[in-house]
Formats: structure tokens, sequence, C-alpha cells
């Protein structure tokens, strides 16, 4: 595995249901995790900002009881690797030409938020929905920053923060995404970030790995990591044993920042 840098910040059910094991194509799988392998950011940014491609990701943070942080987090990383492997995505797909636009450009993700109306309205843009522990998040088919959907443009990217909190230790059969606490990024911000991490690790596993993780949907323990343990997850990026996120510093970190580090589940 080697760290990869970061360039930025449904199904069309509300909640995206497993795929059965007898509808489920392996080979096809395969092909798109190929491509997901190959990296991405070759062609650079277009000369017309308008063209900039990104992803938006729409967290679901309502204003009465919402979900954890580490939860919403958690939602957005799945929800991003999902879109990347689903098959409106691979050869043929519906959503390929998009797709690999975004993929094949200097990549940027975008988080918003959502409640009530704005969330129901979000939910008939292209996309994946994931639910983890109760919070919701849903990754858009990439595209030009200069057409993104209505519904989606009126949505805030900033504004609202959730306090950190102590979900305990992680399932030591997911991977776990550690986010640099001391950096003090906002939720929006994270989210983009664990997105990016979570693309990283699914490109750095083997293709056996990643069915693995995919019939696991796609989930992971998104937790803090302080000074400390970052020191030792910096040392597992070093020898390969992890991927980093590091950060172009358009937004709230400076230029370079290693934000998140993503690490293979334990028993793989």
């Amino acid at each position: 595995m080697s760290s990869i840098p970061e360039c930025g910040a449904g199904v069309r059910d509300a909640v995206a249901d497993p795929i059965e094991p007898a509808e489920f194509d392996e080979a096809g799988f395969r092909v798109r995790h190929a491509e997901l392998a190959q990296g991405y950011g070759g062609a650079g940014d277009p000369d017309d900002p308008a063209l900039v491609q990104a992803m938006q990701i729409v967290l679901h943070l309502p204003k009465v009881d919402p979900p954890p942080r580490s939860a919403v987090l958690a939602a957005a990383a799945t929800a991003s690797v999902a879109l990347c492997l689903d098959e409106r995505v691979g050869p043929g797909g519906e959503w390929a030409e998009r797709y690999l636009a975004w993929k094949r450009s200097r990549i940027r993700k975008v988080s918003r938020r959502a409640r009530g109306a704005q969330w129901l309205a979000a939910n008939e843009v292209d996309g994946v929905t994931v639910e983890v522990e109760g919070a919701q998040a849903r990754a858009l088919v990439p595209g030009p920053v200069g057409e993104v959907d209505p519904r989606i443009k009126r949505l805030q990217i900033g504004g609202t923060d959730l306090e950190h909190d102590d979900p305990g230790p992680p399932d030591p059969e997911l991977p776990v995404l550690w986010v640099n606490s001391p950096l003090g990024m906002t939720v929006g911000k994270a989210a983009a970030q664990v997105g990016h991490a979570s693309m990283l690790l699914a490109g750095a596993l083997t293709a056996a790995q990643a069915l693995r993780w995919n019939e696991r949907e796609f989930r992971s323990s998104v937790r803090d990591a302080d000074e400390r343990l970052w020191r030792t997850l910096a040392d597992q990026v070093a020898r390969g044993t992890a991927v980093a996120v590091r950060d172009a510093g358009f937004t709230e970190v400076a230029p370079g920042s290693m934000t998140v580090i993503a690490v293979p589940a334990r028993s793989w």
C-alpha cells in the first residue's frame, strides 16, 4: 500500500440494499476494483472552473437528536466507496461516463448537510445512500461543480458541526479510518476525508480483500487519533501497511496535511 494525495473536498432507494449472493457478479466487481486500483487524478483540472469535477456527499443531520459524529463519518466513508464499486459505474453502466470523468481528473469531494424535506429530495438524485448505526449519508454520482443539481446546490456546505464522541474500541473485523484529531476538522471536512480514505484503501487492497470487504458492505470504524497514536499510524504508512490521505489545503488545513490514515481489518 502507498499514500496517495487528497485533492480537495441512489441506489435510488433511501438505503442501499445488500446484493443477494445469486445476483452478485464477481467478474464485474473485479473489473471495477481494477479501475479503482489504477489511481486517479492524471488529467488535472480543466481550464474552466465550472467544469472541475466533484463528488457531493450529503450528510443527514436532523436538527433534533443528530447521530453521533463517528457514525456520520462512517456512513460517509461507506457511501463513497460503495458508489465507486457500484455496478452502475462499471463498463456500460449508466453512471460510468460521469464517474470516470471525475476519477480520471483531479478529484474533489464536497460535503453538504440536509434534514427533513431536503434529505428526501437529495435521495432523488443519482447516488448511493447507506445507514450506519442510525446515521445516513448519500454519495452522489460525481459531475462538474457548475452543474450541481439544484436540489443539492441549495444545501449548506458548512455551518453545522457535531461533538466528538467516544464509540469505544473499533471492530477488529472492520478496517479503521483514523482521523487526525489535532487538526480540528469540521464534520463536513472530515466526511470528505474519510470518504477519500475508504477509496484509497479499497484501491490498495487485493481483489480478494476487496471482495471480503464487500461482504461486510464496505463498513469501517472511524476513530479519532491523538498525536501519540498518529505517530504510530504514520509509521504503518511508511511501512506500507496503511494508506494516508494528504490534503491539498484548499479548506481548513494546510497543504500536505495528513488527515486520515486507513488501516485494514486485523483479520485481513
